[in-house]
């Protein structure tokens, strides 16, 4: 900042006399000189001074100002403004004061001018510094007269105090209390925020046009977490208190508005639902079933309405399939009914359409109830792992109800227009294995599966019905009497076909059902006796009827057996049939026995030996066996004779007859067991001859005197058997073999 012109003369005066000469020089230009050379101005303060001089001198205007006094200023600006009009049109560096003119002036007029300099500042300080003081009284009276209202006021307020003291001990006392009141507001506001609903929440609880969504399930899950955490409180009370019960009232009003609003959406939803047979389940909706579920009765209503348009739906899209086709509900692309003259399939493809209509039901009915499946093989029995399994299999039940009036009325009529049996028997079959399955699906009260197992059973009816039709039909077959063949005839064949069709349905072992039984065992067993009795009846009864009508003999035993073991070769190779083909071994082996005996019968009266055997067995061992004459000596040479041209011949290792026998092993059997019989009789008749008692002389040449010789040995090598073999032995070789 500039210092002031008046410090700055100053402080050129001092550096003028602190730079004067000694006083051995006085000579005035000398001193001038000496003082002019000997002056410095390097220092800031002798700039600042000259840099303020030559401010105050710089313009004419100023340099005029400040050499001459408040009048001759006055004059002076008058002539430099008409000198100024005059030099208009003078050149710029030509106007203003001739150079030096401003320097003689400032050194010969430099204290007048700062002085006057000083004097004009003073008076500007002066004159400001009176409209100040002016304020500042106009202040001050202010002042003292708001001090003096202050006073007043201060004695008024003094006054006030002690009137209104117990007024304001009141006020204090009633601020504390709205103190207590603020914390206990808050505290009432923590309590009733945690324990009450807002005003949205219940309007969304209870308003029908909020929808069903996340929104209104955690306003649920609110209003229930209240009611949980004031039973909490509640429990740790003596008695119940008013606000614990008004909060349990009230949370209860709201959620029974809340279950009713579920209620209500969910069974427009069910009624609105797509009818297709794969159906998407929206989270909400399996939601709102599940927080349904503590209010039974209301989720038991909405799950009819849910039946109900199901069942609709389904019997619609099943009435579709059969009629006009299409792929919904697991129907074929053609309409089902365009093969109804296929019993088998359309009652296939009707009952293949049901199975996959209740598969896809289920499979929603799950989704919607929230229920895992888990893992289980198909056809497996659904042990009931949940409580919604009751609910499932009731839901399903009823969703299906609606196909069994349709479905019983095209399947009784389809097997009641059977004529042949097995047709009959795989529809019955079919509608057992459907039944089976729908009672393991849902349960054995379900209406389908009972309406399946009526079916099934009206279809075995259909089935033993003609079965026995063809049973009776067989018995009246009359065989020709012309005919000489031994060989099954035409009609067993047929028939024989029908049971080969049947047993070749069951290739696996039954599983029995619910209840412990094996129907389908049952009904096989059923079916076995009703065709193979009346086989074997006509077997035996056509050919007793064929041996007495017949001109030339006829071997009626033969022809029996040839068609007993064709019927049980038929069954052989089904293990379900052993019980039937056990009989039947037994009735072949009752036979066989009684063609060995017949067969023995005739290889002993062929080989000669019939007589003496016979006189031999019927005369007690102490009679002499040489006076009976069937064994006398002659006769029995004859039969001797006899025997060893029968051993010579082929009948004796060859039997013709036998060889009409149909099975392989039976004319080996039967001939080599009459051999053997005929070997121990001839052993027995030659013991008997050898006997002392029996009185023949020459004994050993008796018998030596024809083949065999008399050697039991020799017979069994003729016959080619072992002595050691039995007969029960040789019967179960060959039933092995």
């Amino acid at each position: 900042m500039l210092a002031s012109p008046s410090a700055t003369i100053a402080d050129l005066g001092r550096r003028s006399q602190t730079a004067s000469p000694s006083p051995i020089t006085r000579n005035p230009v000398s001193l001038r000189l000496y003082k002019v050379l000997g002056a410095t101005f390097d220092d800031e303060a002798t700039k600042e001074a000259l840099s303020t001089l030559s401010d105050l001198y710089s313009s004419p205007s100023t340099s005029d100002r400040v050499t001459t006094t408040k009048d001759e200023g006055v004059a002076q600006d008058e002539v430099d403004e008409s000198g100024g009009e005059a030099l208009k049109g003078v050149p710029s560096f030509l106007q203003g004061v001739p150079p030096g003119d401003t320097a003689a002036k400032a050194r010969k007029h430099l204290r007048r001018d700062i002085e006057s300099k000083l004097e004009e500042g003073s008076l500007k300080f002066l004159a400001a510094f009176g409209a100040v003081d002016q304020k500042l009284d106009a202040l001050q009276a202010h002042i003292t007269a708001m001090r003096a209202r202050c006073e007043e006021a201060q004695a008024q307020l003094q006054l006030t105090n002690e009137a209104c003291k117990s007024l304001l001990d009141r006020a204090g006392s009633l601020r504390d209390e709205r103190q207590e009141v603020k914390a206990r507001q808050s505290i009432v506001n923590l309590f009733l925020a945690r324990f009450t609903l807002s005003e949205d929440e219940a309007n969304t609880l209870s308003a029908s046009d909020t929808p069903v969504g996340p929104v209104f399930f955690a306003a649920m899950d609110r209003a229930r977490a209240i009611r949980d955490d004031c039973r909490v409180l509640m429990a740790g009370e003596d008695s119940p208190s008013k606000a614990g019960v008004d909060i349990m009232a009230a949370t209860s009003g709201h959620l029974e508005k809340a279950y009713n609003k579920l209620f209500r959406w969910c069974s427009s939803e069910f009624r609105n639902m797509g009818r297709d047979a794969a159906l998407e389940v929206p989270n909400e909706l399996s939601e709102a079933v599940r927080r349904l579920r503590d209010h039974p009765e209301l989720l038991a209503d909405a799950l009819t309405v849910l039946a109900q348009t199901r069942q609709a739906a389904l019997l619609s899209s099943f009435m579709s399939a059969l009629t006009a086709g299409g792929n919904a509900g697991g129907g074929s692309a053609r309409p089902i009914e365009l093969h109804a003259h296929d019993a088998l399939r359309y009652i296939g493809d009707m009952l293949a359409w049901v199975h996959q209509a209740i598969a896809a039901e289920r499979e929603f009915l799950e989704a919607l109830l929230g229920v895992d499946a888990g893992a289980r093989m198909p056809g497996a029995v659904r042990a009931p792992a949940h409580a919604e399994d009751a609910w499932l299999g009731e839901l399903m039940d009823a969703a299906v109800a609606g196909l069994c009036g349709p479905l019983r009325s095209r399947v009784l009529q389809t097997v009641r227009a059977q004529e042949s049996g097995v047709a009959a028997y795989k529809v019955a079959r079919l509608l057992q294995f459907y039944a089976l399955t729908m009672a393991r699906t849902l349960g054995a009260r379900a209406l389908l599966a009972t309406t399946l197992k009526e079916t099934a059973a009206a279809s075995y009816a259909v089935f033993f019905d003609a079965i026995a039709a063809q049973g009776r039909a067989l018995l009246r077959v009359s065989l020709d009497p012309a005919d000489p063949s031994l060989a099954p005839p035409q009609a067993l064949l047929t028939h024989a076909q029908d049971l080969r069709a049947i047993l070749a349905l069951h290739t696996y072992e039954a599983e029995p059902d619910a209840n412990g039984e094996d129907e389908d065992g049952a009904a096989l067993a059923r079916a076995l006796d009703a065709l193979v009795d009346p086989a074997v009846q006509m077997c035996v009864g056509a050919a007793g009827e064929k041996a007495a009508a017949a001109r030339r003999p006829w071997d009626a035993p033969v022809f029996v057996l040839n068609c007993l073991t064709y019927l049980a070769d038929a069954l052989a190779p089904h293990a379900r049939a052993a019980r039937k083909r056990a009989e039947l071994d037994a009735a072949i082996e009752t036979r066989v026995q009684a063609l060995i005996e017949e067969h023995y019968a005739n290889v002993l009266h062929a080989s000669g030996l019939h007589d003496a055997v016979r006189a031999a067995e019927q005369t007690p061992p102490d009679e002499p066996l040489a006076y009976v004459p069937a064994c006398a000596p002659p006769a029995l040479r004859t039969a001797l004779s006899a025997f060893a041209a029968w051993l010579a011949s082929l009948d004796a290792v060859h039997a013709p007859r036998l060889s009409a026998l149909s099975a392989p092993a039976l004319p080996a059997r039967v001939h080599r067991a009459a051999q053997r019989r005929l070997a121990r009789a001839y052993a027995a008749l030659c013991a008997r001859v050898r006997d002392p008692r029996a009185r023949y002389e020459a004994a050993a040449t008796l018998l030596g005197a024809e083949r065999p010789f008399g050697s039991v040995g020799a017979l069994w090598q003729i016959f080619g058997l072992e002595e050691d073999e039995n007969e029960e032995g040789e019967v179960e070789d060959e039933d092995e073999s």
